[in-house]
């Protein structure tokens, strides 16, 4: 799968996903400091799904209507490793693969809820 992980990602997690076989870009190695637009705007370029624990992309891309990426995963929970990140993406991976291209996922502690892209 192709991703895009934010700055806010850890990179123990990016090593991690990679190790599964990920092709994982990384805003903190690419580009660092970044704006959330740029970071967007990237991930739309590299057909590339967002990976981010930042709860401002779902404003910039429903109410703003900032360009959307093939899919976003907003992470909201705490990660109590830096490697916890990684192991709920690989179960999120295998449950819906599928299911991410066009939709914003939200994954925390209960599960995840999809919710559909935008339309360019």
């Amino acid at each position: 799968m192709r991703l895009l992980a934010n700055e806010n990602i850890p990179l123990a997690t990016i090593r991690r996903l990679r190790e599964q076989g990920h092709d994982v870009a990384s805003i903190v190695e690419i580009a660092a400091g970044s704006t959330d637009e740029q970071v967007l705007r990237r991930a739309q370029d590299e057909s590339r799904l967002l990976l981010t624990f930042d709860r401002d992309y779902g404003e910039l891309i429903y109410v703003r209507g900032l360009p959307c990426p093939p899919g976003l995963i907003y992470l909201r929970f705490t990660p109590s490793t830096p490697e916890e990140p990684a192991e709920r993406l690989a179960r999120l991976f295998g449950e819906m693969a599928d299911g991410l291209i066009g939709g914003f996922v939200v994954l925390d502690r209960d599960g995840y809820r999809r919710r559909p892209l935008p339309e360019a």
